[in-house]
Parts: C-alpha cells; sequence; structure tokens
C-alpha cells in the first residue's frame, strides 16, 4: 500500500507543481518547437523515471539497438498494464507522441503534458474521428516524430494472451514511410493490474525487434500487417517468459 501511496502522490505533485513549467514550455514553443519537443521529453522522463522508482520496478531492455535514430518510427506494442506508457516512455531516443483513448484528453493538467509530446486521442467508438486520428499521426511521422500505439485497442485483462491487432494502426507507418518496431512488454501486470490496488515490486522485460519496412514485405503479408506483426510479438513474449520468468 506504501508503494500506492508514494506513486500517487509524486504524480499529483509533480502536476501541480510542474503547472509553471507548462506555462515556460508553451513560451518556448512559440520561439523554438524543437527545443520544447526536447525539454517537455526530457521532464517527463525525469516524471516517469521518478514513478520507477517508487513502484521499485526493475526493467531489462533488450534490442536497444534495433531502433533507428535518424528517423522516426512507429512502436507498435502489447498491452497488459498502465505502466507500459511509463515504462516504455522512458526509453524512447525521440520525441515520440502515444496514441491514447479519447477519455485521456479530459485529465486535467495530465492532458497538457501529453499534448506537449504529441499524443494523440483516439475515439474508437467514431469511424470517422479515428482516421482523423490516424491522419494525424501520419503528419507526425513525416515531421520526425516517433508513434507509438498498442494496437489491441485497450489493456488486454487475460494474461498470456493477444487481441487481434487492428490493422488501420499500421495506416500510419505505411503512409508516413516509416518502420515498425515490434515493442514485446513482458511481466507488466505484476506491477498493478493482478493485484489493484496495490504497487508491488517486479522485474519486466521490454524487447525492441528489428525494424519492419513495408515496403519490403510482399503483398499477401502488407494485406494482414496486424497478424503479421502481432506474431512476431507473440513470439517475442513467449520466449522471455521462459527464460526470465520461467
Amino acid at each position: 500500500m506504501i508503494r500506492s501511496i508514494l506513486v500517487i502522490l509524486f504524480v499529483v505533485l509533480f502536476l501541480v507543481l510542474s503547472i509553471p513549467l507548462m506555462l515556460v514550455e508553451w513560451i518556448i514553443g512559440k520561439f523554438n518547437p524543437s527545443l520544447k519537443d526536447r525539454s517537455s521529453l526530457a521532464i517527463v522522463n525525469w516524471a516517469f523515471r521518478g514513478v520507477r522508482l517508487l513502484s521499485g520496478v526493475k526493467v531489462i531492455a533488450l534490442g536497444e539497438e534495433n531502433i533507428p535514430k535518424d528517423t522516426a518510427v512507429l512502436y507498435v506494442g502489447n498491452h497488459r498494464s498502465y505502466f507500459d506508457v511509463v515504462l516504455t516512455y522512458i526509453r524512447v531516443p525521440r520525441p515520440t507522441g502515444y496514441i491514447a483513448k479519447i477519455e485521456m484528453r479530459k485529465v486535467p493538467l495530465l492532458n497538457i503534458w501529453m499534448k506537449n509530446l504529441h499524443c494523440l486521442f483516439l475515439d474508437r467508438k467514431d469511424i470517422k474521428q479515428g482516421l482523423k486520428t490516424i491522419l494525424a499521426g501520419v503528419e507526425k511521422v513525416k515531421n520526425g516524430i516517433s508513434i507509438a500505439i498498442f494496437p489491441e485497442g485497450t489493456r488486454n485483462k487475460v494474461a498470456d494472451t493477444f487481441l487481434p491487432f487492428h490493422e488501420g494502426s499500421f495506416k500510419i507507418a505505411e503512409k508516413g514511410d516509416v518502420p515498425i518496431i515490434p515493442m514485446t512488454i513482458v511481466n507488466s501486470a505484476a506491477i498493478f493490474e493482478d493485484h489493484i490496488p496495490f504497487i508491488k515490486k517486479a522485474t519486466v522485460v521490454i524487447e525492441y525487434g528489428k525494424p519492419i519496412y513495408i515496403k519490403e514485405l510482399d503483398k499477401e503479408t502488407r494485406k494482414s500487417l496486424g497478424t503479421y506483426v502481432s506474431n512476431i510479438i507473440s513470439e517475442t513474449y513467449f520466449k522471455n517468459k521462459k527464460e526470465y520468468f520461467g
């Protein structure tokens, strides 16, 4: 319970005390948008590292050398925990926006930081608005901002399973002409979701797969990118689960 209280207090204090920083970031953005991108990334990375420290989470990161440093990418990952964003965002090498459910846009203060970080809000119940969000993601990657998405569409509540990956998610990489980076996360639900409302120490394995360039795939594979990437993540997931968790 102590960990849960400390994490909640830290997040609340960060959001409240960072209000002056939001103003500074807004001013910076008016004159130097790229500097704002870098400074916002650094500030939020610091906060997320604080959350990880207080949570007692150990992260084993594999395959980070597979992430291209000279181009934006589309990160595609499986999703079991609220901590998936916290743990993976710390590791991004360049400004990266996450695609989040539209309800997150209503969270005071947090929504401002999310916008500063180029996050996009997706309403999966509204096809027209969902398409606009995907197109906005295309523009982001064309402008050098990486995008991360969990194409299962929601947190998967069943351990060791994968919901179908929504094919529309991959249009960002296809239309933006950027590589896909499979992002496999193992054991993140052990931090919180497996024993709500308590946060407990856990080890999480994150592996970044080799970049997938859509133009290099055959026609049939392109038609079912969701299945193709899901299979890569599934294979990596069970390999790492066996190796690190028996």
